[in-house]
């Protein structure tokens, strides 16, 4: 039978291709190799972080698993920026570029090389939306593999996430806590391996991928030193050889109800708010437009019915432990809060949710009829302060309103320099800006900051709004990436010290009792925060926080997201 044609063939096939089969003979590949698939094994290992360090272990039973489907497993890597080492920091402001470069050098590699499908290994966040923007991208045959959450710490009979150290920096200025006790904590809350364990940013993004389809139900599920992680492994290693055989591409699994359906996934989890900018920057590179409103509309009907930190009780590993991502989509299908889509395991996802197996017992998981909150756990706000949008997270907080008197701080380290020094008080609005994807630049996270109010026993009783991110092990009242942002001339540029706030999130509004058109002409911008190299770069491309912070096709995304 003859054998159709593949991307690969371009590298491999012909007279012409002599050269190159050279090169590729001088790396081992055979004639057995070039006449099968050739499938990009993209790592995102580093030493760097607990999140990515173990991803070289895990790509070996990758690459069997690509060779025992009949593929050929090429490998390359590329970068990570831990959100949680740098956060705090300018190095922070690398984070968010970093989904942008992740993205563009899997492009770059896999189509320099006409590779004929990709899966990509993935741990620390901007990893996993970066592998999921690039399989849309190119709409290649391709797998995302999550390399699993870090088990937790423990202290003094209490388990510990990253939360808790970042959390104990704010007791610890406040003189709850001695040295000796904060650098016990220091010492224990990562003990190894994975990702960061609550449902923060990484978890988040991990069931999102699985619930898009991208990434095989359940493969996500055992923690990253589990018994069960390279068997997982090799399956995403034969699945992804499948694919390529099949010629089954990204774009038949990206759709706007598996969106939709990733969305609520987010929302019913009490997910990051991060992926308020990731699933949209998905959904760009895959061609379709997705407002951020479907958060939104999604959280009013949708409730959040898992008990996960840092709103709730639980770690990743206990969702994994309770019966995992399936047992908590069987509970969103089974109360009619998702649809049923394909998934690259071959099932659909309803036929992955069937098979789910609860823990006896467990309580980490909620049925919808009997959740840990009634509406999801994210909101968008619109009114004076944010035209274009923001992201309140409500998940274990009040949903109601907050007012308050503004304390407005131009960057994060001004602030937190005030909240450590006790000079942010119950009932103020904190105003922290110049921090979005332009003014920054990259959009830092202010996990820092909410985490030492979190530390003085201020969380829910203190208001924090940025054009900026939040983690997502942040918690409180806090509201991220209103948009326009302060360096795009937004009205949060606008606000000064004094002035009354006034949060309604039942009516999803931002509003300030001042005269916008006096303040308006009054106002001088701030002069540009230049970096140089790819910080410029990414200032000068990256569209609002409303619309993904994405880098790629502007001008036109921008048109296709007004129609």
């Amino acid at each position: 039978m003859e054998q159709k044609p593949k991307r690969s063939d371009a590298i491999t096939k012909g007279p012409a291709k002599a050269p190159a089969r050279a090169m590729l003979r001088g790396a081992g590949f055979t004639d057995q190799d070039f006449a099968q698939p050739m499938i990009a094994v993209v790592n995102t290992w580093s030493t760097v972080t607990p999140c990515n360090m173990h991803l070289a272990d895990l790509a070996a039973p990758i690459r069997d698993g690509i060779r025992a489907g009949g593929a050929t497993p090429v490998d390359f890597n590329t970068i990570v920026v831990s959100d949680g080492i740098t956060m705090g920091g300018e190095g922070m402001r690398a984070s968010l570029i970093s989904r942008e470069v992740i993205t563009d050098s899997i492009e770059l590699a896999v189509r320099g090389h006409s590779l004929d499908a990709a899966i990509i290994l993935v741990g620390c966040d901007k990893t996993i939306p970066a592998a999921a923007m690039a399989l849309a991208r190119m709409d290649i045959p391709g797998v995302i593999f999550y390399g699993g959450t870090i088990m937790p710490g423990h202290c003094n009979g209490r388990d510990l996430s990253i939360q808790d150290v970042f959390e104990a920096v704010g007791s610890h200025a406040k003189g709850d806590m001695s040295d000796e006790e904060l650098d016990q904590i220091e010492r224990t809350a990562c003990p190894g391996a994975g990702a960061c364990g609550g449902q923060f940013t990484a978890n988040t993004m991990a069931m999102a991928m699985a619930f898009l389809g991208l990434a095989p139900m359940g493969a996500g599920d055992p923690p990253a030193t589990h018994d069960a992680k390279p068997a997982e492994a090799r399956r995403c290693g034969e699945l992804v050889a499948k694919l390529a055989h099949e010629g089954t591409t990204a774009r038949q699994f990206i759709t706007r109800t598996s969106l939709r359906n990733a969305a609520t996934a987010v929302v019913a989890s009490g997910g990051s708010t991060n992926a308020v900018l990731h699933l949209p920057a998905i959904a760009a590179e895959a061609g379709i437009s997705f407002s951020i409103d479907e958060f939104d509309s999604l959280s009013r009907t949708t409730p959040v019915i898992t008990d996960l930190k840092p709103g709730g009780q639980f770690l990743a590993r206990d969702l994994h432990a309770a019966g995992g991502v399936r047992l908590f989509g069987k509970s969103l299908m089974e109360g009619s809060k998702i649809e049923d889509t394909p998934t690259v395991s071959g099932r659909t996802m309803f036929e992955e949710f069937a098979t789910a197996e609860e823990a006896e017992g467990q309580k980490v998981v909620h049925p919808v009829n009997a959740p840990v909150k009634q509406t999801g756990g994210l909101r968008i706000l619109y009114g004076d302060l944010a035209p274009e949008g923001s992201v309140l997270k409500t998940a274990g907080y009040s949903d109601g309103s907050f007012t308050g008197r503004a304390r407005v701080f131009e960057g994060e380290e001004a602030a937190f320099k005030a909240v450590s020094n006790r000079e942010v008080v119950e009932g103020d609005v904190v105003i922290i800006r110049h921090e979005g994807p332009k003014g920054g630049p990259g959009m830092r996270e202010m996990l820092a900051v909410t985490a030492a109010v979190a530390g003085q026993g201020l969380a829910g009783k203190v208001a924090l709004i940025t054009d900026g991110r939040f983690s997502g092990a942040s918690h409180g009242f806090v509201i991220g990436h209103v948009s326009p942002e302060a360096a795009a001339g937004g009205p949060i540029a606008l606000i000064e010290d004094g002035d009354t706030i006034r949060i309604d999130a039942e009516n999803r509004r931002i509003d300030a009792d001042i005269d916008w058109q006096a303040r308006r002409k009054a106002h001088v911008p701030r002069p540009v925060n230049s970096m140089g190299g790819a910080f410029d770069k990414y200032a000068a491309l990256v569209s609002s926080a409303s619309k993904g912070a994405v880098t790629i096709s502007i001008a036109q995304f921008e048109k296709d997201q007004a129609l």
